[in-house]
């Protein structure tokens, strides 16, 4: 018996939630599999799918992943994440066939897979530093503490904005194209 569900345009048409989007990113599950999908062209079979996905949470190769690990990642994607991922509408998954396809909100959610890798600066950290550094600049030159007086404000209005600018110049040239792939890419060489 199918599990498979008849979508109509309509649905693949209407957008998704943010609720929707964050319920089916949470998990890193489906976000291997969204990888996985986006590596591929054309529909793939659950069996490949599991193992790239098991070969990612256990972290070797998919010729070392074991046939429990396998079995074990297959089992949760067939009567889970996939089933709830083709309900939003997010895949086509038929699971009498064993084949899942992309949709047009597969290629939508690809660009949250934005990562920070491990040795990444936390840069939501550094810019409310930077708020709070520029706030408390501002508060002291509006008070009128003597060390702070003896350079102009709009000099330090300048260093603010000059600090915001580079800084925002270099996150955005660094992280522009930090997505899963690339950063298992790069993890590869790293291990080499």
């Amino acid at each position: 018996m199918s599990k498979q569900v008849e979508r109509t345009d309509a649905d693949t048409e209407t957008d998704l939630s943010k609720g929707e989007i964050f319920d089916v990113l949470q998990n890193e599950r489906r976000r291997y599999t969204l990888q996985y999908l986006r590596e591929h062209d054309g529909p793939v079979q659950l069996g490949d799918l599991a193992s790239h996905v098991a070969a990612q949470e256990y972290d070797c190769p998919n010729a070392e992943v074991t046939s429990a690990q396998r079995k074990r990642v297959y089992t949760t994607l067939q009567q889970s994440h996939l089933p709830r991922m083709h309900d939003a509408g997010i895949v086509e998954y038929d699971d009498e066939n064993g084949t899942i396809a992309r949709t047009a909100h597969t290629e939508e959610l690809t660009v949250y897979l934005e990562i920070v890798p491990g040795s990444e600066f936390p840069w939501r950290e550094y810019y409310l530093s930077l708020g709070a550094v520029s706030l408390a600049i501002v508060t002291v030159l509006w008070v009128g503490v003597y060390p702070f007086t003896v350079i102009p404000p709009l000099v330090w209005t300048t260093l603010i904005a000059v600090v915001l600018s580079v800084s925002a110049v270099y996150h955005t040239y660094a992280g522009r194209e930090m997505t899963l792939t690339e950063f298992a890419a790069r993890e590869a060489e790293s291990e080499d």
